[in-house]
């Protein structure tokens, strides 16, 4: 009787299940690198995040920084004294207000080649012509009668801001100028005062801008 017979399973050679345990171990090898790679690629992208993320918390702190460092500066300087000066009598003196500041005294340093001594006035802070008019006209006498310039001087002001009393020093230029008069010499008249600096505000820096501003006769 005649039919159809399945051909015989053939039992695998030596070499043929050689073949076939080389093809697995390549196999296992091969999911083995894919599963390094990819572990690899998991550091490597979760370092980039943190320093994404570090250099992203260091621009917000810097940002900050600069943020709290402006308005330190800004309300520092709004504590500080900007003097401003009205002639009065005539040029004779000078009557110094802060529109900001209620302003309770000043102390007024002037060169010291001048030889004059401090100055100090409350209540009404002003400049006065008396004090030290008599020396700035004999330092500039060589220069003819009629002359204006600048006068450096150092300026402390005591004065309260909120509940806090405060003090603030700067070099203000005493704007001046003179005119001849009949019989009598010449007059001194104070114009008004320029700030002219705040960092390095010393008696020094007083006397080394006299000597370059001075009128030379």
């Amino acid at each position: 009787m005649s039919g159809y017979q399945e051909d015989p399973i053939m039992p695998e050679t030596p070499a043929e299940r050689a073949e076939a345990r080389a093809e697995a171990a390549a196999t296992r090898r091969r999911w083995l690198t894919l599963a390094e790679v990819m572990a690899i690629a998991g550091v490597v992208i979760a370092g980039l995040t943190l320093w994404n993320n570090w250099q992203g918390r260091e621009a917000d702190q810097a940002a900050r920084a600069a943020e709290q460092a402006n308005a330190a500066r800004s309300a520092h300087a709004g504590t500080l004294v900007t003097l401003h000066a009205t002639p009065k009598d005539d040029g004779a003196r000078l009557v110094l207000t802060d529109p900001a500041h209620d302003i309770q005294s000043i102390e007024v340093r002037f060169p010291s080649a001048l030889g004059v001594a401090p100055q100090s006035s409350s209540l009404e802070p002003a400049i006065e012509t008396s004090t030290f008019g008599d020396s700035l006209l004999k330092a500039t006498a060589s220069g003819g009668a009629e002359q204006q310039g600048r006068l450096p001087v150092l300026i402390t002001a005591d004065y309260w801001e909120g509940g806090d009393h405060l003090s603030d020093t700067a070099v203000y230029d005493i704007v001046w100028q003179t005119h001849g008069r009949l019989l009598r010499g010449r007059a001194l008249r104070l114009k008004g005062i320029v700030l002219e600096r705040r960092h390095g505000a010393t008696q020094s820096a007083v006397d080394a801008r006299w000597a370059r501003v001075k009128p030379k006769g």
